[in-house]
């Protein structure tokens, strides 16, 4: 249902009720009828209009997937004579192909159960001709671990290991948790078996972004280490002078009109504003799209600061993030990163923000002035959120999103590609500015595991709803990313550090 979501602009209000309507008949249909009535759309919309959602990167993803067994029939060892393999097989390969179809990415699946060292040599063989972006082996005996460890030594590419209770002791999930490359599931739920392919598919999604980074005078592109993202620095009038040249059109409009009536209730900006910040969401979009870009981290504030726009682009980040279009503040490349973790990994916004120790209550207040809010997910209802104006300069419009009260939440930080902060803690209180100083959002933050929140680690941390770390954690261990967590012990009354 994504897709009704974001139609508002290229598909009319008449028209979506159209495809709710059809919401019984499943998804298949509505997939036809969306597709239908925007090629219907397309004819009468503007010719420059870019649909945001579809700045999302879309990349291949590819996985090879194999059953591993003992020949039959089964005598002694887990998991057991009585283990119906055929039924238990049939139910994981129906699991896998509605996984891969919600996925989006194709899994081929070896049309026969592996039985021995033969068959695990040709797979090998055939994976390392094929090169898929991911492995999945899903085991049916204890003693087939041995092969699943060959597998990722000979082909050097990302594995899952389903092994279902019943076929794994301890020393096997520990030992073979602790190769690079691999993720081992030892459960009976598949849904830890679909996140293990979202983390593939995050991935790929990592190495098919351009990521445009506006700032200084500089121009040129490189590609991150490890996640592989190509980051494409433009200077930082590309940004206002392309701002500059953009009419007040009835998309501009159109985006001002969403902004005010999804709103809970405006407080500071004035109707020119409204349309001065839609006007920042369509100049994005179209230099995202003229760039082949996906996401962009921009120096807003230094913007600000020389006068060189009259609204900083709070709420246009906002609304990029809620179509799952990483939008950073203050050109920070490893926020953006963050920021982007999130989206590709938990399909849900994240939300960047300066941290502040509350040392009366010993919590944390993540503070900044753009937030996404469609926090439970990109095709979940955004929450509520007051349209104020930007806290340090006065100017333009920047969102107030009201984050759920008593509800889990994680905090992510890129430090570098090769290491990523993750924190957990749950939401106490929003924050309104004023009495307090500071940006427009304000969560307060309860810390799990931190004896003291003077030691919370990071800055520009990204928060996101929900407690996420075995996934988060998982990514890193998949892709040979360190995971670091942030002091559960004070270290105040310690030496400083230099």
């Amino acid at each position: 249902m994504n897709t009704i979501h974001n139609c508002h602009h290229c598909v009319s209000r008449r028209d979506c009720l159209k495809v709710l309507s059809l919401s019984a008949l499943g998804t298949t249909l509505i997939g036809s009828a969306v597709k239908a009535i925007a090629k219907e759309a397309a004819q009468t919309a503007p010719g420059d209009y870019i649909d945001a959602a579809l700045l999302r990167p879309r990349p291949d993803v590819r996985v090879g997937a194999a059953f591993l067994e003992l020949p039959r029939p089964y005598w002694l060892g887990w998991p057991g004579t009585t283990y119906d393999l055929d039924k238990h097989q049939n139910e994981y390969r129906a699991l896998l192909t509605k996984s891969s179809r919600q996925l989006g990415i194709h899994t081929d699946l070896a049309a026969e159960p592996i039985h021995d060292v033969a068959g695990v040599t040709a797979w090998i063989k055939k994976i390392q001709t094929e090169k898929p972006h991911g492995l999945l082996v899903m085991l049916q005996h204890i003693h087939c671990w041995p092969w699943a460890e060959s597998i990722v030594k000979e082909t050097g590419i990302p594995l899952i290991v389903f092994a279902p209770v019943g076929t794994a002791f301890t020393g096997h999930v520990g030992r073979a948790s602790r190769v690079p490359g691999v993720r081992v599931l030892s459960t009976l739920d598949w849904s830890a078996v679909e996140e293990g392919l979202r983390m593939v598919r995050a991935k790929r999604l990592f190495e098919e972004t351009r990521l445009l980074w506006i700032r200084r005078s500089e121009s040129n592109e490189t590609v991150l280490d490890r996640l592989g993202t190509k980051v494409r620095a433009v200077p930082r009038d590309t940004f206002n002078l392309a701002y500059d040249k953009q009419t007040v059109t009835a998309e501009v409009r159109d985006a001002a009109s969403d902004m005010r009536r999804h709103a809970r209730r405006i407080v500071e900006p004035k109707p020119n504003d409204l349309l001065n910040s839609a006007r920042c969401f369509v100049t994005a979009k179209r230099l995202l799209a003229e760039h082949k870009a996906n996401a962009l981290s921009m120096d807003c504030l230094g913007m600000v600061s020389a006068k060189l726009v009259p609204t900083p682009p709070c709420f246009a980040w906002t609304m990029l993030q809620d179509h799952g279009v990483t939008a950073g503040c203050e050109a920070d490349l490893w926020g953006a990163m963050s920021l982007m973790l999130t989206s590709y990994l938990l399909d849900r916004p994240g939300y960047m923000n300066d941290p502040v120790p509350e040392t009366a209550h010993n919590t944390l207040i993540a503070s900044h002035c753009t937030s996404g809010t469609r926090l439970a997910g990109f095709d979940k209802r955004p929450v509520p959120y007051i349209l104020r104006n930007h806290s340090e300069s006065a100017l333009g419009v920047s969102t107030q999103v009201l984050w759920p009260v008593n509800e889990p939440v994680t905090l992510v930080r890129f430090t570098s590609a090769n290491e990523l902060i993750v924190d957990t803690g749950k939401v106490v209180i929003n924050v309104d500015t004023p009495p307090a100083g500071g940006c427009r959002t304000s969560v307060e933050l309860r810390m799990d595991n931190i004896e003291d929140c003077r030691d919370v680690l990071g800055f520009h941390q990204v928060v996101t709803l929900g407690n996420h770390r075995r996934a988060l954690q998982g990514f890193c261990e998949l892709y040979g990313i360190k995971h670091i967590h942030s002091p559960e012990h004070s270290t105040f009354g310690e030496k400083a550090p230099a």
